[in-house]
């Protein structure tokens, strides 16, 4: 993967509010842990040099205040360059999150990005897209979708979760896609069984594919594994979720190996957060 990224932006901007509101999510609490939000932000310089697959990463205090100190790294889940708008789409598991979850149209946020490699989108003649999501890990992907369904490129996608309640954005994610095939693990929507078992199918009979996947690193592990499959080897891009801290590659805390010999290690914040498949070892 390239190394080379635009410098990033830190800007002041102004929520303008989220089309679908507050999403119930599964496991809520009446703290609110649990929901999921989207936020929508008019944020031009970033939506202007932007790419699917990258993130930004947000100051969640009030101006002025610093607890909590930490940013928080949030995929770009929509980009709209003709508003200068960005979206993010997030989960309530904290005081951070939960700042966020409360901001209301016309409050300010602090924010850097657009940070890390993104997703690449050029596609040869004949490979169609294969979007894969595992819970919150559609969040880059219908930036993606919409982005690859601009340039007209052929698409699928697939979207698992534990529940029906679980499964989100779908709606956003198939008005670029067209039907987004579903599983869940308790058969209360699609599939009952794994996402990965729904790419197994799309895999037997999409010609030239090119799998694009987020989600928890057991669904990426199995994603990984399908690619290299010998004798089927397949072009595929994984989107890693960890913890961050700088955002930037300086702290070293989100390392990941090499899959190449050797023991050299890449920052998912820099290098990343979107690998080549055969670029990392997952749960090593």
């Amino acid at each position: 993967m390239p190394s080379v990224v635009r410098a990033p932006i830190r800007e002041s901007v102004r929520v303008v509010g989220g089309p679908d509101g507050r999403i119930a999510g599964p496991g809520m609490a009446g703290d609110g842990l649990g929901l999921f939000h989207r936020l929508r932000l008019q944020a031009p310089a970033v939506a202007d040099a932007a790419r699917p697959g990258q993130f930004v990463h947000v100051r969640c205090a009030p101006p002025g205040q610093w607890d909590p100190l930490l940013r928080r790294p949030l995929s770009l889940h929509r980009i709209d360059r003709s508003r200068g708008e960005i979206e993010v789409l997030f989960r309530v598991v904290g005081r951070g999150t939960g700042f966020l979850a409360g901001l209301a149209a016309g409050d300010e946020v602090d924010l850097i990005g657009p940070l890390g490699q993104g997703f690449p989108t050029d596609l040869a003649p004949g490979e169609t897209a294969v979007l894969v999501a595992g819970g919150i890990g559609v969040a880059p992907l219908v930036a993606l979708a919409e982005e690859l369904a601009a340039k007209g490129a052929p698409l699928v996608a697939a979207a698992g979760a534990q529940t029906a309640e679980g499964l989100l954005a779908v709606e956003s994610l198939g008005k670029a896609a067209g039907e987004v095939l579903t599983a869940t693990d308790d058969g209360s929507a699609g599939h009952r069984g794994f996402v990965t078992e729904v790419l197994a199918g799309l895999l037997d009979h999409v010609a030239r594919p090119v799998v694009y996947a987020c989600g928890p690193e057991p669904m990426l592990r199995r994603v990984q594994a399908m690619l290299a499959e010998e004798g089927r080897r397949r072009r595929g891009y994984l989107s890693l979720e960890t913890r961050m801290a700088c955002g930037v590659g300086a702290c070293l805390g989100c390392a990941i190996r090499q899959a190449k010999p050797g023991t050299a290690y890449y920052h998912v914040c820099h290098d990343g957060p979107v690998f080549a498949a055969e670029e990392v070892v997952l749960g090593g």
